[in-house]
């Protein structure tokens, strides 16, 4: 069962509205839609707990932004998407639709993704840039680590890019069946969806390239496990990040061994990338 907040943009917010989606997804919410006038906040039930609750409340004061809030039983969100979704495009690089949108035969990666309740489909800076990013490495017969996949939106364009084997993993059931389901829909049998954490995964396995776009938080508390799993020489893309984050994260990287080589930045948003030393 999931709960959900209107927040209304009152005052001048779309310059700021990608932080307040960065506190809140720190907060455990999962899902943002946003209007012309206000953005609807999805989170699990179980995670809106009085002090959760006490900590929302202080971001959207400090922002002074109006809301309301209720709690919604658990259903199919296509409909919604149908009717706002519209495809994302990286050059000729690549191609993000939904089903119902007609394919492009001039782009080289053509992927389709249903959203339902998970999160990735091109549309937030943060995953435009893992995408764009992406573009640059070659992951060519290589094993690839997708941590916190959401869609599975950057597992399957590894897949299409060549990788021989992808893991993919996410702490929210909703996340893990709709991965099962973009994999189907776009003919991918290499992905390996799996629910759950870092602690799901083999500790005796190591992979050339991870993918990790979630939050600051997470990432700076995954530091070493990431570390761990990725081959001397790899390469790890982190996203999720405000640009005022980034160098508390890049220092939490370096320390243990990494060599920051790249990064991009997009709105409020910024995507590092690092090989292990």
């Amino acid at each position: 069962m999931f709960f959900y907040m209107d927040i209304y943009l009152a005052y001048q917010l779309h310059t700021k509205d990608d932080i307040i989606v960065a506190f809140l997804s720190e907060l455990g919410f999962e899902s943002f839609v946003e209007e012309d006038d206000h953005m609807v906040a999805y989170i699990n039930k179980n995670l809106h707990t009085k002090k959760n609750e006490e900590e929302i409340l202080k971001v959207l004061h400090h922002y002074q932004v109006d809301y309301n809030s209720e709690e919604i039983q658990p259903q199919n969100w296509n409909a919604l998407w149908e009717s706002s979704f519209q495809p994302v495009r990286v050059g000729d690089f690549c191609l993000v639709r939904a089903d119902f949108h007609p394919k492009d035969e001039n782009i080289k990666h053509d992927l389709i993704i249903n959203p339902k309740m998970a999160f990735g489909t091109g549309h937030h800076a943060t995953t435009h840039m893992m995408i764009t990013a992406m573009k640059e490495i070659n992951v060519e017969n290589k094993t690839v680590f997708d941590y916190g996949a959401g869609t599975g939106i950057l597992a399957i364009l590894a897949s299409k890019m060549g990788a021989s084997d992808t893991d993919a993993i996410d702490i929210e059931l909703e996340s893990y069946h709709n991965m099962i389901e973009n994999n189907e829909v776009n003919h991918v049998f290499n992905v390996n969806p799996l629910h759950g954490t870092l602690d799901n995964i083999d500790i005796n396995k190591v992979y050339d390239v991870i993918l990790a776009n979630i939050n600051r938080n997470i990432l700076l508390r995954s530091a070493e496990k990431l570390y761990a799993l990725l081959k001397p020489g790899g390469i790890i893309l982190l996203s999720g990040i405000l640009k005022e984050d980034m160098e508390m994260v890049e220092n939490a990287y370096v320390e243990l061994g990494m060599l920051k080589t790249d990064f991009l930045e997009e709105n409020q948003w910024a995507c590092i990338q690092f090989i292990k030393n």
